[in-house]
Formats: structure tokens, C-alpha cells, sequence
């Protein structure tokens, strides 16, 4: 116990509640998004009680990762020496896989709400249950989970079974914490810049890519000779970054073709007159 309160303990506690916020960000946003299938009185609550089952069953992965490691990253299902196709699937590719899956189906889905003009308010409430959000933001938050958990583990590899539980717990509890805080506060901007919707459903589409492309790696997925290989964090970004700026230009761009077109409609209405 000592050893968990040096200058390094303390540092590697940081460096881990960083890492929660950073890799919990595309976590927030999908947690943001599937709260809107609930009825607007109950959509904090089912954010707040989502997030705390999942930092309960986070920290319960925890103790599974730590102890069965090993069975998580052995294959149960190989194919090799094929022209089309080869892969060696594993636990932890599979979950990768399916979260990535499901997550674009997610997107794919809203975003084709939005192209008919329907609002989620008429469409998905009297269809979803508040159960079956709470319980969906909870699965998805435990595939979320996988990578920062992971890291985490290789972050206080240098330390004692006991001590790496005991930071990590108080990491994933600090970064649950935080998640709950801002939750809300994501929503809400959500719900009063409905133009930065369209934007965090690209993002999560492209948080779905990611997932596919980690899950392929692997599962040392290989199609015509191609193995798959991961999004880096940094390509993620980079890419988030591009289509900020991208809706930022064009929500200007529009902005200014509004107020040309309404000078001209005054010009016209003065030349008529």
C-alpha cells in the first residue's frame, strides 16, 4: 500500500484517469445519442444510471481481464492458407468486432431518420424501452472498455497485482464520475445545436470504422492477401478534427448565403416598390 502513494503511483494515476477521459469521449457521444430514444423527462436519468452499472461492470471486467487474460486473446476459430480470406478470432476481437457493427448500424440508422425529416422524439420512445437503452449504453460502454482497460494494464505493468487494481479502479471510478458530469451537458448542446448532430453521427460512424478496423487486426484478418490494419488514434483524430472544421466552414459559408439573399430579396422589394 505504501507503494501507491510515490511521485510514480501518482503520476500513473493521472496519466490513467487521462486516458479514461480521452478514449471515453466517442463512449460520451454514443451515450448522448442513444439517450434520445427516451422520454425527454428520463433521458438524465438513463444517462446517469447507464453510466453507473457500467463503471460497476467496468471495474467487474477488471478483475476478469486480470485474471483470464490469456483465454480473452486465445483463438477459437482459425483459417489460414486461403486466397480470400484468413483470420484467427479471439474473444476480445469478436466483442471489438460486434461493438464496431453495431455502432455503424447505430449511425447508419439515425442518419437516414434525418435524411426522411423524422425527429427521434416520434419515432424511437414509444419503441425502446428504458431498460433497453440503459442496457445497450451499459454493453457498449463495456466494449469501450476493452481498449482502456488494456492500456491501462500496460500503463501499471510495472507494479503489483494489488496496487494495478487499485489505481485502476479509482481511475475508471474517477472517469465514470466525469462521464456522468458531462453527459448532460453534451446532450443538451446536442439538443440546442441540432446542426452538430449530423456531425456526432459522423463521428460515430467513424468511431464504428475504427472499432472494425481494430477488430479485424485482431483478428489477424487477412482479404485477398491484405492483412487489416488498425486506425491509429492519431488518424482518428485527425479526421475528427477535419470534419469540425469542415461543418464549422459550412455552417459559415451558409450563413453568408442567407444574408446575400436577403439583401437581394430587400433590393428587389425596393426596385418594385
Amino acid at each position: 500500500m505504501e507503494g501507491l502513494f510515490t511521485i510514480e503511483s501518482l503520476f500513473t494515476l493521472f496519466m490513467l484517469i487521462l486516458l479514461q477521459v480521452v478514449l471515453g469521449f466517442d463512449n460520451l457521444l454514443y451515450i448522448s445519442l442513444e439517450s434520445k430514444k427516451a422520454p425527454e423527462d428520463k433521458q438524465s436519468y438513463v444517462r446517469k444510471l447507464g453510466v453507473g452499472l457500467a463503471i460497476v461492470l467496468r471495474i467487474v471486467l477488471l478483475f476478469a481481464l486480470m485474471s483470464l487474460i490469456q483465454y480473452f486473446q486465445d483463438p477459437f476459430a482459425s483459417l489460414h492458407d486461403n486466397s480470400v480470406i484468413e483470420f484467427s478470432f479471439n474473444i476480445h476481437s469478436v466483442i471489438v468486432l460486434g461493438g464496431g457493427v453495431f455502432i455503424i448500424y447505430t449511425a447508419i440508422k439515425e442518419i437516414w431518420h434525418m435524411m426522411l425529416m423524422k425527429e427521434h422524439a416520434e419515432i424511437e420512445p414509444s419503441k425502446a424501452s428504458i431498460g433497453k437503452i440503459i442496457t445497450w449504453i451499459v454493453i457498449m460502454n463495456l466494449v469501450f472498455s476493452f481498449d482502456s482497460i488494456l492500456s491501462a494494464m500496460a500503463l501499471t505493468s510495472h507494479m503489483e497485482f494489488t496496487g494495478q487494481i487499485i489505481l485502476m479502479s479509482i481511475a475508471i471510478i474517477a472517469g465514470g464520475v466525469m462521464m456522468i458530469v458531462l453527459a448532460d451537458k453534451v446532450a443538451n448542446f446536442l439538443k440546442k445545436n441540432k446542426m452538430y448532430e449530423v456531425l456526432g453521427l459522423f463521428i460515430l460512424l467513424i468511431v464504428g470504422i475504427m472499432l472494425l478496423s481494430e477488430g479485424g487486426h485482431l483478428a489477424h484478418l487477412t482479404l485477398f492477401g491484405n492483412p487489416v490494419t488498425p486506425m491509429s488514434k492519431t488518424t482518428f483524430y485527425f479526421v475528427i478534427i477535419v470534419l469540425v472544421l469542415i461543418d464549422i466552414v459550412q455552417g459559415r459559408y451558409q450563413k453568408n448565403l442567407l444574408k446575400q439573399k436577403a439583401v437581394a430579396d430587400k433590393i428587389v422589394e425596393k426596385v418594385k416598390e
